[in-house]
């Protein structure tokens, strides 16, 4: 906020509702704030070793980076891209590797989906068989030592940690990040 009134920008920062990260307050500030460098931004490329008159960088700004050109800047536009990531950008036999592992994890996953579904599909029809018998004959289901009640127990135990999964009821209308 200091940097705002030493440039005398009197635009009323509304702090309390970013802080709540709702989007569409976020996206308001943030498209003031757009409009405002493009009112204000003299053009040209940005450089910081200039601005800090050859000072060095603060702490927490990294290590030593190369210049990096950005090339023609146009006035009032934002630039939609960037450098990319991966073999474009010369990731190297390090990145590829990576890229590698997150394919392989990724079949890996979807081979573990279609077996939980399987296995679901298959627990469900026997809970629908137990659920069809005990409808047809109710003393099924009050036998103790009944196939069916040992059946049932089986089916709707759960295991010590796990949490079934509350249903989210109520949910705030507004999205936040």
């Amino acid at each position: 906020m200091g940097c705002f009134q030493k440039h005398q920008v009197d635009h009323p920062i509304p702090v309390q509702a970013l802080v709540k990260c709702k989007m569409q307050d976020n996206l308001e500030f943030l498209q003031w704030t757009k409009r405002y460098w493009d009112q204000h931004y003299p053009g040209g490329d940005y450089d910081a070793v200039a601005r800090r008159k050859g000072a060095p960088v603060a702490s927490g700004g990294g290590g030593a980076r190369a210049p990096v050109s950005t090339g023609a800047v146009r006035r009032g536009t934002t630039p939609t891209t960037g450098p990319r990531i991966g073999k474009a950008a010369g990731g190297g036999p390090g990145s590829a590797a990576l890229q590698q592992e997150n394919n392989t994890l990724k079949e890996t996953v979807v081979g573990l989906e279609r077996e939980r579904d399987f296995y679901f599909s298959k627990l469900r029809d026997i809970e629908l068989l137990i659920q069809q018998a005990v409808e047809e004959d109710p003393e099924l289901e009050k036998q103790e030592d009944g196939l069916v009640k040992h059946i049932q127990t089986i089916l709707y135990s759960t295991e010590e940690g796990f949490e079934i999964p509350a249903e989210e009821a109520g949910l705030d209308d507004q999205e936040t990040f």
